[in-house]
């Protein structure tokens, strides 16, 4: 256990030795996203939270512990969400892909920032790289695994997997600024692209009503500390 989880992860204040091992991750988050990889160092994110450099060491034994730190927060929140979602019951394919698709674009569920943020780091690193790939892989079996619960044949299942997961994130990579409401009011064609079954006015509500719903979660839920 570490130390911050002794201390139940809380804040102490800022000023040498009163941050936590929590401050430094979510530091290292921050500059990851915004700045990327190589901004990623002892000394500029203990500018960041005004403390000592030297406290940095009573959590990490290098900066190189803190990478395998974001990158096993990565894998713990993004991937393993996606994971999670496709394995959820529901009653059809439309509603199992419903319910993904709001836990990935809702803000609030999925990182999208960090995801994107990974994938960059991924050019200058061949480990990370490795990591990517491997979590690509488990993503999309989790999607190919949805899919053969509804009866899809394996090939077609994987064929459809691969489709749902390159139309979802390349709709993430390309920034598309469209509304919700005319993302949402377009569900009905994207579940019938995406499953080949027509959507019924259940299944095109449900996902309405989540991604709705995790977006109303997002708008309330308090900001990270920087």
């Amino acid at each position: 256990m570490t130390q911050d989880s002794a201390q139940g992860g809380k804040r102490r204040g800022r000023g040498p030795g009163r941050t936590t091992r929590a401050d430094w991750v979510q530091a290292a988050l921050e500059t990851l996203i915004a700045e990327g990889v190589d901004r990623v160092r002892v000394l500029e994110l203990a500018r960041r939270l005004e403390c000592a450099r030297s406290s940095f060491y009573w959590y990490f034994k290098n900066r190189a512990e803190l990478l395998d730190s974001l990158l096993e927060h990565w894998q713990q929140t993004n991937t393993q969400l996606l994971v999670a979602a496709a394995a959820r019951p529901a009653e059809t394919i439309n509603f199992a892909v419903g319910q993904l698709i709001a836990d990935w674009a809702a803000p609030g569920e999925f990182d999208i920032p960090l995801d994107l943020a990974v994938r960059d780091w991924a050019r200058r690193s061949d480990a990370v790289r490795r990591a990517v790939d491997s979590s690509d892989a488990q993503r999309i079996e989790a999607f190919a695994a949805m899919f053969r619960r509804y009866g899809y044949p394996q090939a077609e299942a994987e064929v459809r997997a691969q489709i749902l997961y390159f139309h979802q994130f390349g709709y993430d990579a390309l920034d598309r600024r469209e509304s919700w409401d005319t993302r949402l009011g377009r569900s009905a064609d994207y579940l019938y692209c995406l499953t080949g079954k027509t959507a019924g006015t259940a299944e095109v509500a449900a996902l309405a009503e989540a991604v709705r719903r995790n977006l109303a979660t997002a708008q309330q839920a308090p900001r990270p500390a920087g």
